[in-house]
Order: C-alpha cells, then sequence, then structure tokens
C-alpha cells in the first residue's frame, strides 16, 4: 500500500465518475438506447463502479486472498438469499 499512489487513485476516480455519467448517459438519450439496455448497461456500470470501489479504495486488492475469497463467499450468500426471498415473494 505504501507503493499506492495519487496518480493511480486519481485515474480510478476519474473512471468512477466516468461510470457515473454513463447512467445519465443510458436513460438520457433514449434515441440510442431502449430502456433494456439502458438497464443492462446501468448494471455493469455498478458492478464496475463496486470492483473499483472495493479493490482499490478499500485496499482489498492488496490483502490477503482468503480475505478476498471471505468477501466473494459473503456476496455469494448475500445474492442467494436475495434470490430465494423473491420466490417467496410471489
Amino acid at each position: 500500500m505504501a507503493s499506492d499512489s495519487i496518480k493511480l487513485y486519481a485515474l480510478i476516480y476519474v473512471a468512477l465518475v466516468g461510470l457515473a455519467t454513463s447512467k445519465f448517459v443510458f436513460f438520457e438519450f433514449d434515441q440510442f438506447f431502449t430502456y433494456e439496455q439502458a438497464f443492462v448497461g446501468t448494471m455493469g456500470a455498478a458492478v464496475l463502479k463496486s470492483a473499483l470501489i472495493v479493490g482499490y479504495y478499500q485496499h482489498l486488492k492488496w490483502e490477503n486472498r482468503s480475505l478476498t475469497y471471505l468477501m466473494v463467499t459473503a456476496l455469494a450468500f448475500a445474492l442467494l438469499l436475495m434470490a430465494a426471498a423473491t420466490y417467496s415473494i410471489t
């Protein structure tokens, strides 16, 4: 983490701003994108933003792999619970 540079964090910040702007572009320029395309693009941008934030700003990229696997397992269980909840609601 001592090798982290301001340039790296500035580039990641610019990427995050670009991904946030893409949500506006997807939904405001509806002559280029259908609603389904805009929704998929927004969800893809959200996944990329989450990965950048967790990887760099929360320093998970430099942690032990066991901690990374623990976080991925927790995410998988949370998604599994959400999927199970959708079936119990209907």
